[in-house]
């Protein structure tokens, strides 16, 4: 089944965002990028932050939902999946047009606390470590909200490295790290 144009918009739109950022990408360009009109962008969306806000919103859930799929996938086993995490931001990293993480982008454009992006920025870090601690609980440490930061400290710490290109592998330099504080 063909996506509505609202799901072809946010698709286009999420890629193109990604690429030029958020304060760089004006309507006008949304609309050469992605090939739909303006009129119809803004029959969708009242307005860019409108269209901003649920880019973010389909980011969150595409991520997300990608990240979890993907420990899933390369492991059952409730330690193991701690360390697949990395092994999946490794794939992330390796894909064509990585460009880093679409939320610290965000938050670093739309700096107020109060402001809609910077929230949506920051819950998607706090539902990605609700979900490590999950993770940590399933394999048996009581102490899986302070295993679930580490996590998120280092995958944070991984995703710019790769971003900046640092250094080869960061996920996986991640990965042993986390291996160091938990045993």
């Amino acid at each position: 089944m063909r996506p509505s144009k609202k799901e072809e918009l946010l698709e286009k739109s999420l890629k193109v965002f990604y690429q030029h950022g958020f304060h760089a990408t004006g309507v006008d360009f949304i609309a050469k990028e992605t090939g739909i009109s303006k009129t119809l962008i803004y029959s969708h969306f009242s307005n860019k932050d409108a269209l901003m806000s649920a880019v973010l919103e389909r980011r969150d859930t595409n991520f997300r939902n990608w990240l979890e799929g993907r420990v899933e996938a390369l492991s059952s086993d409730p330690l193991s999946k701690l360390f697949c995490v990395f092994d999946a931001l490794e794939e992330w990293f390796d894909e064509e047009g990585f460009k880093g993480c679409m939320f610290v982008k965000a938050s670093s454009e739309f700096m107020e606390v109060t402001h809609p992006l910077f929230q949506q920025s920051s819950e998607h870090k706090q539902k990605l470590e609700r979900y490590f601690s999950e993770l940590a609980k399933d394999a048996g440490f009581e102490n899986h909200l302070e295993i679930a930061r580490h996590i998120e400290l280092l995958k944070e710490g991984a995703i710019n490295a790769a971003h900046m290109r640092m250094f080869p592998k960061p996920a996986h330099h991640a990965k042993q790290m986390l291996k160091q504080l938990i045993g």
